[in-house]
């Protein structure tokens, strides 16, 4: 059985996250990926944690890729470049527009010399208005396109800052990936490639399933809650300590008459407080106090699970990346990986989510990879290039790696 991407090549130049990620998924689903890197690398291979020379935030984003790495500068590394182009289904980029064009890398060269390719583009504000030339980053675009004033709002606590995830990247990445795919699927009746122009504001927007709240500016009915207002969701404390969020605004119509029997408190449903949305929302902060209350009678999660279930209320703990990784479900679904630390030792990354019934191999595969590693082998069994030929362009800088000396000639 043979992954759902076998036999699709990718180009990747992209760097950080958007792109990376993008490329990932690509890769996970069987393709195979060629990363391109500048000889200054990709910033991430520069950040923390790190050991051997490879950094944690690199490999989670790029194991499993090929990678080679040339100097732009040169045109006959742009030659290389096209040359591989012929043999590829994909290019991903992740720069401003124009710069892949000043490289004479952009869509229009590409498409003129292999028109099957799929071209992805990954900008701040795409490749075409007024914003083309701004610099973008996932804080920026969260600013711009609403999230953290969004998130900032909905805070009890006033004030606006940065979310820690970098939304914005990992978004774009996802629908630029469907976009791949939609193309990829196109391509089979026209036989022709196309750009896909993805930009990261525009996704924003795209994924906010608050967007038409937002921009709602006629009256609302009082007796319905606008756009479920999760950021309402109770986290309440229990007898053992443990935190937990319930799923389901004690407001709304229907799930305060759950809440009510859930908390074992039948009675509230004829307090006058209680008694439209209006006048839920009015006394939150009272309906709120008796759900915190009674949680702090139950002694543990499973006991409080099991009696909001009965009444169809979610449930879920409070906990740390490294608290949830082991559990017997993290085991089952083989949610994390550990691929090679490029020594004796491994790094633990987070496995693709798919489960193919018919493709049991997809997932993160291989290892990390140092800039230009795979310089020679790309190059020799994609290009046909010789030995010879690619110790020439070494020798002049066309190509370069990093990779570090093994320990037995240090």
């Amino acid at each position: 059985m043979t992954a759902p991407l076998d036999g699709i090549r990718v180009l990747d130049f992209s760097r950080v996250l958007s792109g990376p990620h993008c490329t990932r998924m690509l890769c996970d689903l069987g393709a195979d990926v060629i990363k391109v890197e500048p000889p200054a690398g990709d910033i991430t291979r520069f950040t923390s944690p790190r050991a051997n020379s490879m950094a944690t935030y690199y490999v989670q984003q790029n194991t499993g890729k090929r990678n080679i790495s040339l100097d732009f500068k040169q045109p006959e590394a742009i030659e290389i470049l096209m040359q591989l182009v012929d043999r590829c289904d994909i290019v991903v980029e992740n720069f401003r527009a124009g710069v892949m064009d000043r490289q004479g890398l952009g869509y229009e060269a590409i498409h003129a010399r292999n028109p099957r390719v799929i071209y992805a583009s990954i900008s701040g504000y795409g490749a075409t208005g007024p914003w083309t030339q701004r610099r973008a980053y996932a804080p920026v675009v969260g600013a711009e396109t609403g999230l953290m004033k969004s998130q900032g709002d909905a805070r009890w606590q006033p004030g606006h800052q940065n979310d820690r995830h970098s939304h914005a990247d990992v978004y774009t990445s996802l629908e630029t990936a469907s976009g791949i795919l939609a193309a990829l699927y196109q391509r089979e009746q026209s036989g022709i490639g196309q750009w896909v122009d993805v930009s990261m504001a525009q996704t924003m927007l795209y994924v906010n399933e608050h967007f038409h709240d937002d921009v709602w500016d006629r009256e609302t009915d009082p007796n319905w809650l606008r756009s479920f207002r999760p950021q309402d969701s109770p986290v309440v404390t229990l007898a053992d300590g443990s935190t937990v969020v319930v799923s389901g605004h004690p407001a709304e119509q229907g799930t305060f008459q759950m809440y009510a029997r859930a908390i074992e408190r039948p009675e509230i449903e004829d307090d006058p407080r209680f008694a439209t949305v209006g006048e839920r929302l009015e006394h939150l902060d009272v309906l709120f106090e008796l759900i915190r209350e009674y949680a702090a009678t139950v002694r543990d999660v499973e006991a409080f699970e099991e009696q909001f279930g009965r009444y169809q209320l979610a449930v879920g703990t409070l906990r740390a990346v490294t608290d949830i990784i082991q559990t017997d479900w993290a085991a089952e679904r083989n949610v994390t990986v550990d691929v090679s630390d490029r020594a004796d030792g491994t790094f633990t990354i987070p496995n693709a989510p798919w489960r193919f019934s018919a493709a049991p191999e997809v997932g993160v595969h291989g290892e990390p990879r140092y800039r230009g590693e795979d310089n020679r082998a790309v190059l020799s069994d994609v290009l046909g290039l010789s030995d010879e030929r690619i110790d020439e362009l070494a020798a002049r800088g066309v190509i370069s790696d990093r990779v570090p000396t093994p320990r037995s000639e240090q």
